[in-house]
């Protein structure tokens, strides 16, 4: 065990102490109640950006943070917000169709959660991968010092075979479908913290999927 590894580790062990010391806990649950979207930035700032530490730890075998790591975790912050609104507005469309009769199942608390889960994943899954994809191959392109970096040649970059084979058409429906649904089976206030946990995978996922082509 590394140096890193036990770093890494009481991380995690600090985050998990905070929504489980009562003090601590409370905050947390003030902070998310009264100000989400801030609460949702720093939630996904820490939490994904340890994703991608584990996830260069995994695959390299040795700890070191990615260049540009700063404005990955901005990034990730960033989609930590845009993930807050929709968790909202999927859960309250959702039960919105369900009422009418549009959808079955109204009132038992798993179909409703697997709707949302499942609507969600559909929809704006896929393009928060794509963006997220394009961020990271710009800021990968921009500290290789590419000479010339346009829309155009970061989508040149990606391996679309491989995003489409494996993050989209294996990730959602056998990982995130399955996992959003069980978070969302949780109270309000602690399914984003539950989706920032889930970014640890995203984060380990979306580098394996980046560097297989390249192995």
């Amino acid at each position: 065990m590394k140096k890193g590894d036990i770093i890494w580790g009481l991380g995690i062990a600090v985050i998990a102490a905070i929504l489980i010391v009562p003090a601590s806990h409370a905050v947390f649950v003030n902070l998310t109640t009264y100000h989400p979207y801030i609460a949702g930035f720093i939630k996904f700032c820490i939490l994904a950006t340890m994703g991608e530490l584990l996830a260069i730890r995994i695959i390299t075998s040795g700890w070191s943070a990615p260049k540009g790591w700063v404005f990955r975790a901005i990034i990730w912050g960033f989609l930590g917000m845009a993930i807050t609104l929709t968790f909202s507005i999927f859960a309250g469309g959702v039960t919105a169709v369900m009422a009418k009769g549009l959808l079955p199942g109204n009132g038992n608390s798993i179909i409703w959660a697997f709707f949302v889960s499942s609507s969600m994943n559909l929809s704006f899954g896929p393009s928060m991968m794509i963006f997220h994809r394009f961020t990271d191959t710009f800021l990968d392109m921009k500290y290789e010092k590419e000479s010339s970096i346009s829309v155009s040649s970061i989508a040149k970059r990606i391996d679309w075979s491989g995003f489409y084979s494996f993050v989209i058409l294996k990730t959602i429906p056998f990982f995130w479908i399955p996992a959003h649904t069980i978070v969302f089976l949780l109270p309000a206030e602690y399914r984003v913290i539950a989706a920032a946990f889930l970014s640890i995978a995203l984060g380990g996922i979306l580098a394996f999927a980046k560097k297989k082509p390249n192995k």
